[in-house]
């Protein structure tokens, strides 16, 4: 099989055998270039792009639901039209309604207003169910199970590479809102009660820095994306 081929701008690195988001994250800290994507084949898709942001953490958050945004898209060039696709506020990617995969970010610092020296975000997708009687895990899926039985790991992650360039390049010229627009269609559970950072209440979609919104009472919490990062 041939190596994934990505847009420019962007690299690759097979780290098989070991989680991508983890070995983004140690080859981060060390130090490389940024675009760097880790990624793992064997079986479902796990992969891991290297940021170098050039503005403070709490706009660099945005990769996340950037990249979510990039699933999305990416499926919807290479599953059936009939496959949705949604996105939950704290990273997980549902197919049908159920759980697929997930988003995970971290960050070389937790201080919203410092400029990150690297931002990793990772992906994962799961292309096989993990048992047999799905009628036990009924929130979860996977994507054959989903009719995406053409669907391969290195075909998704390069049209996922390519959206996700095509989104960072739109945010860079266009800002917050295209993304805000984009990512608040596909959001999850916007209407519904939610518990999110130990708060519950009813979700009631996001900020314009992508903040979630969750009323309780009559209070309106905003919760920051920066809540997502990974210690």
């Amino acid at each position: 099989m041939r190596p994934p081929q990505f847009p420019p701008l962007l690299s690759g690195l097979n780290v098989a055998g070991r989680d991508p988001f983890a070995a983004a994250r140690q080859t981060a800290a060390q130090g490389c270039d940024a675009g760097l994507i880790l990624y793992d084949l064997s079986g479902d898709l796990r992969a891991a792009l290297i940021c170098a942001p050039e503005v403070p953490l709490a706009q660099a958050v945005a990769m996340l639901p950037l990249c979510g945004v990039g699933v999305q898209n990416a499926l919807g060039a290479l599953a059936p039209p009939e496959v949705p696709v949604h996105l939950d506020w704290n990273g997980a990617i549902r197919v049908n309604g159920g759980r697929c995969g997930a988003l995970h970010i971290a960050a070389s610092t937790h201080e919203p207003d410092q400029i990150p020296d690297w931002l990793v975000v990772g992906v994962t997708l799961q292309f096989e169910a993990t048992t047999q009687d799905t009628g036990d895990t009924p929130d979860e899926t996977a994507l054959y199970s989903e009719g995406c039985g053409d669907l391969r790991p290195q075909d998704l992650l390069e049209s996922w590479a390519r959206h996700t360039l095509t989104g960072l390049h739109r945010w860079e010229e266009d800002g917050m809102p295209p993304l805000h627009r984009d990512w608040a269609g596909l959001l999850h559970g916007i209407g519904q009660p939610i518990t999110q950072s130990g708060q519950t209440g009813t979700f009631l979609g996001v900020d314009e820095n992508l903040g979630m919104l969750l009323k309780s009472g009559d209070t309106t919490h905003l919760i920051p994306l920066t809540t997502l990062l990974e210690a």
